[in-house]
């Protein structure tokens, strides 16, 4: 390292010594020399005594993940994934043979001037100056707090050093991020642990990360657990007992107390606006965890200050690397400098003729869509590489060069070994899905235009141009595509998929009340007011309540006057009334459902009692605002009395017939209210002959995914244990490989990227899902009668034959024989017709009477 006097004008003066203001001096170190300079033209500034900081405070022996893992590094630095001592290490050597001009225990209190002549004013009263100023500062030092009643206690922390520090105890781990999950896992070697997360799954994490919690939270002989969808309400510390620290949480099943030794939240942390701000770097919003906008430069609204790093918005080491080494080489003069996943996003684009480069078309796509101006510039061209560009042709010869061009694109990267990375060429008037079939992913339109229209002509076709986004009904309740969407003129489609729309609404509070709105809009639509326009509808979502409801939360009780109604957004509902003080189910409502009309439609008077069966989120229309939607022309009043009569039609006959009533409850009670496609067996008419076992076996290369035995059984109705394709699975929740997918058509199926980590077996409430190994080769028929081995064909259990593989094992389940010619082999070798497979549109039926 060298050294420079007070007076001397640097350059470039860079703030922090993490990992991007490492890899910028480095740059700057190297580019010094290239221009034959015997002073150093750059300084690294850090307040700590230490380089990197934040790393230096990571827990000991962490393992550092160098994410993402399809961008590579550019950097002078090396970095790979290791431990956080070896990465340490490795960077010191390095800044030191690079000569970095690094100046520690040096504390910037101030930055002042302009572009060309800044002035920093130290924490020990130095003054130095330089042209440009790059702030690489980092979070860290501002965490997140809990923000309840107890926060400050003395066993409440926000850092962990070393896990190794505890052992026996009972410790609360509150956050869902990298820091907590971490955290988390080291402490559990020798600590009981309940890592709390408010929402349902893990959303944050890096692949590594999410993959290890979840096997940890689903092995029972761990002592990790999980609470999902908690917040914590209130801490309380008593010196005098212990454990000393009383714990209140808010869960789905209601309040719960925990005793434990320590609370550690590592719940993020917030930029230091005051600092930043007093150079007069703006930031867009008041929110904690807004950053400032940059150019495609880094550079602030401060000509001359560059932002980058976790304060620019995106914190992981490799991104943060690759953005120091860039801000180095355009301030030292390189401004045709693309960044690194430039190639990325050509290739994704490649086919959009009118967007002639890839930073073109990421300002088309942000100017063009409201939501995505939410996002920062990194964190929006993260979303668009983890979604699928989608692009339409007329018709003709165009359409067919674009086309050829793309497979060939294709076929060089696989020769190349690379995930292939293109656009996808449709043609104007293709139809991108039909109602009726399942999706998870979300569509956003960039340019032209989508028409959706519905089957039934219940809804008129609606044209959707740029700016607007579609299929968010199926993200958000799990329920089916209601509506065709056909490729309209010249459209462009970002098409992203379900887990990063769920981080996405997890991290950014606006896009999810866009989404949330754009929902309400057309669930009003679709219930009462079709032909109304979404700004027309505007006015109403504000007035339409959104309820979230936990398993057992009463919505209303008989006989109460009510003056709203009810639309089931996810979950479902149960409908019970009393019958000579008994309380009989009398219906399921599911999402897409209306409960309580009547209340609107003039008797006020409730008839039933609604309690959740599950978790549920429910939009309450109230009576004024039902009035002024269903007065519009158009409004269908016909089939809203049309289902009031046929709910009160299926009530009547579950009151006349209590068995009735009681078969529903008993199916509801089995999870059927979530499925939607379950396998029932009648057992008038089953025979014992595990055919259905045997046929699913040999169509699964031996191992059955169901169990006809086990299950539950009500009068002649018998439901085994088979994966009954919920209409929100389960199982896909917390899949580190996205292994688990939907088919259009519904069937869940798990790809053969599984890892086994057993989360899907843990989440899967009705242990549907088994985890494997690969059954051995079957022998054949000649070797079986010669040696007298094996079992009759296709007759191999749920546990591979006992043999255990050295492979590790992965999980199945009933995939419903997707692709199966001829439908379920289940359902296809019973010689008796008992096994059948229906969908909540059949329960009914299956409840009247007994099959003939």
């Amino acid at each position: 390292m060298s050294t420079q006097g007070p007076d001397l004008k640097y350059r470039l003066a860079i703030i922090g010594a993490g990992p991007a203001g490492l890899s910028a001096a480095a740059r700057a170190a190297l580019l010094d020399r290239k221009s034959g300079r015997s002073t150093p033209g750059h300084v690294l500034l850090e307040g700590f005594s230490q380089h990197a900081k934040t790393i230096q405070y990571y827990q000991r022996g962490k393992h550092v993940m160098a994410e993402p893992g399809f961008l590579d590094l550019r950097s002078d630095l090396r970095f790979d994934a290791g431990s956080r001592e070896r990465i340490l290490q490795n960077w010191q050597e390095d800044y030191r043979h690079a000569g970095i001009n690094l100046r520690l225990n040096a504390e910037v209190k101030s930055v002042s001037g302009r572009c060309g002549d800044f002035v920093m004013q130290l924490a020990d009263a130095q003054t130095l100056r330089a042209e440009k100023v790059v702030l690489a500062v980092g979070t860290a030092g501002n965490p997140v707090k809990l923000g309840v009643p107890g926060e400050e206690c003395s066993a409440v922390q926000y850092q962990l050093d070393d896990p190794k520090a505890y052992a026996n105890e009972t410790i609360i781990v509150v956050g869902a991020g990298d820091a907590a999950v971490e955290n988390a896992l080291a402490l559990s070697e020798q600590n009981d642990v309940i890592i709390v997360n408010q929402k349902g799954e893990f959303s944050r994490p890096k692949e590594a990360n999410l993959t290890a919690v979840v096997a940890a939270i689903a092995d029972p002989t761990t002592r990790l657990d999980c609470f999902y969808n908690t917040r914590v309400r209130e801490i309380a510390e008593n010196p005098r007992q212990s454990p000393p620290l009383s714990v209140l949480f808010d869960t789905p099943e209601g309040r719960k107390s925990v005793a434990c030794h320590r609370v550690i939240a590592r719940l993020g942390s917030t930029p230091a606006r005051g600092f930043v701000e007093s150079m007069g770097i703006t930031f867009p919003n008041s929110r904690k965890d807004a950053v400032p906008e940059l150019n495609e430069q880094y550079e602030s609204n401060v000509a001359g200050i560059y932002i980058v790093g976790s304060l620019a918005g995106y914190p992981l080491i490799k991104q943060a690397m690759n953005q120091g080494y860039d801000v180095a080489e355009f301030i030292y003069g390189n401004t045709t400098l693309k960044p690194v996943d430039h190639q990325l996003l050509e290739w994704q684009f490649s086919g959009i003729t009118f967007f002639p480069t890839p930073d073109q078309a990421l300002g088309r796509c942000k100017a063009r869509v409201p939501m995505f101006r939410e996002l920062n510039a990194l964190g929006f061209r993260e979303l668009v590489i983890e979604s699928a560009i989608s692009v339409a042709y007329p018709r003709g010869p165009e359409y067919a060069d674009e086309k050829r061009k793309i497979d060939a694109l294709i076929d060089r990267q696989m020769q190349e070994g690379r995930k292939p990375r293109a656009t996808r060429i449709v043609h104007e008037g293709e139809v991108l899905y039909e109602p009726g079939e399942f999706g998870t992913s979300f569509f956003t339109i960039v340019n032209g235009s989508v028409k959706l229209e519905s089957n039934d002509g219940s809804t008129p076709s609606r044209e959707l141009s740029a700016g607007n986004f579609f299929g968010e009904m199926s993200l958000l309740s799990g329920r089916p595509r209601t509506e065709r969407a056909v490729a309209g003129a010249g459209c462009v489609l970002v098409e992203t998929p379900r887990r990063t729309m769920v981080k996405l609404m997890n991290s950014n509070e606006e896009v999810r009340r866009s989404i949330d709105e754009m929902f309400m809009i057309r669930e009003l639509q679709r219930c009462f007011a079709p032909s109304a326009t979404v700004p027309e509808l505007q006015r109403f979502t504000a007035r339409v309540g959104v309820r979230e409801c936990k398993a057992g939360d009463i919505v209303f009780t008989e006989g109460e006057a009510g003056e709203s109604l009810f639309i089931v957004r996810s979950g479902g509902i149960t409908l019970t009334r009393k019958v000579d003080s008994r309380a009989l189910m009398v219906a399921e409502v599911g999402a897409g459902g209306l409960i309580g009309e009547l209340a609107v439609m003039g008797d006020p008077i409730r008839h039933e009692t609604a309690r959740a069966s599950r978790a549920c989120e429910l939009l309450e229309v109230k009576r004024r605002e039902f009035l002024e939607l269903v007065r519009r022309p158009g409004a269908p009043l016909d089939p809203l009395r049309q289902g009031v009569s046929r709910r009160f039609t299926d009530m009547a006959k579950m009151q006349i017939r209590p068995q009735a009533a009681s078969m529903l409850g008993f199916l509801m009670g089995a999870g059927l209210g979530e499925a939607t496609d379950v396998l029932v067996i009648d057992e008038s008419l089953c025979v014992g002959c595990d055919n259905c076992e045997k046929a699913c076996a040999e169509t699964h290369g031996g191992v059955s995914r169901l169990d006809r035995k086990a299950g539950s059984t009500f009068a002649h109705v018998h439901i085994p244990v088979a994966c009954r394709h919920c209409e929100q699975p389960h199982c896909m929740k917390d899949c580190p490989p996205n292994a688990i997918r939907r088919s259009p058509s519904g069937e869940v199926y798990i790809d053969d990227s599984c890892i086994g980590c057993r989360a899907c077996e843990k989440n899967c409430p009705y242990d549907a899902i088994q985890m494997v190994h690969q059954p051995p080769t079957k022998p054949s028929l000649l070797t079986w009668l010669q040696a007298i081995v094996g079992r009759a064909g296709g007759e191999v259990s749920n546990s591979a034959s006992g043999e255990v593989q050295a492979d590790r094992a992965k999980a199945i389940k009933c995939d419903a024989c997707i692709g199966v010619k001829h439908g379920p082999a289940c359902v296809k070798a019973c010689p008796t017709g008992a096994a059948i497979r229906i969908g909540p549109e059949r329960y009914i039926e299956l409840i009247e009477a007994p099959r003939e």
